[in-house]
């Protein structure tokens, strides 16, 4: 690497890090230390030691590999985990060098947005609803992209409003996306 482009990953203000197959290659100091370690400590680990569950990390898995294959790119909001153990909300931007094969090798840009967002104690699938709220997608879209009835999100959607205190599903949107109301 050549002096300018060390400079600017060891001094970027959001995460940066290679990786290969979903094992971290190559992590920037701030990276490493918004999940609350050292570099090193990360160098040749599964990226699933950053998520809330292995399930998170597969369920992610597929939806970047679907979406990698077809553009090389792949972002999200996102609940990770810390090293202590408590979540925090963050914008996930990857990108593969190859549609052929995508998690062969990316690079991926790491956002902590707890700042703008309040992590609330949420099971694993509404923080996989939480996900897709943020994207703007109905119940019914939801639904389908998780494979169970509007219904059944409208059920979770509802203890959900209930948890954070929102009132309409416009709040609770505003809410999980860390948006002013």
């Amino acid at each position: 690497m050549d002096e300018i482009t060390d400079f600017i990953v060891q001094h970027a203000p959001i995460g940066l890090v290679a990786s290969r197959y979903r094992l971290i290659e190559k992590c920037s100091p701030h990276f490493a230390q918004m999940f609350g370690y050292a570099p090193e400590e990360l160098a040749g680990k599964s990226l699933a030691l950053l998520y809330p569950s292995t399930k998170e990390f597969i369920d992610i898995g597929y939806l970047g590999w679907g979406q990698m294959k077809e553009t090389r790119r792949y972002n999200d909001s996102r609940i990770m985990k810390r090293r202590d153990g408590s979540q925090f909300w963050c914008q996930v931007h990857g990108l593969s060098t190859t549609k052929e094969d995508p998690f062969a090798h990316c690079v991926w840009s790491f956002v902590d947005l707890s700042h703008q967002r309040a992590v609330v104690k949420l099971t694993r699938r509404e923080r996989q609803i939480a996900m897709l709220i943020v994207e703007g997608l109905t119940n019914k879209q939801i639904g389908q992209r998780l494979g169970v009835s509007h219904r059944t999100i409208e059920a979770h959607r509802s203890r959900m409003m209930e948890k954070v205190g929102a009132r309409t599903t416009a709040e609770l949107y505003f809410m999980v996306a860390g948006l002013p109301a």
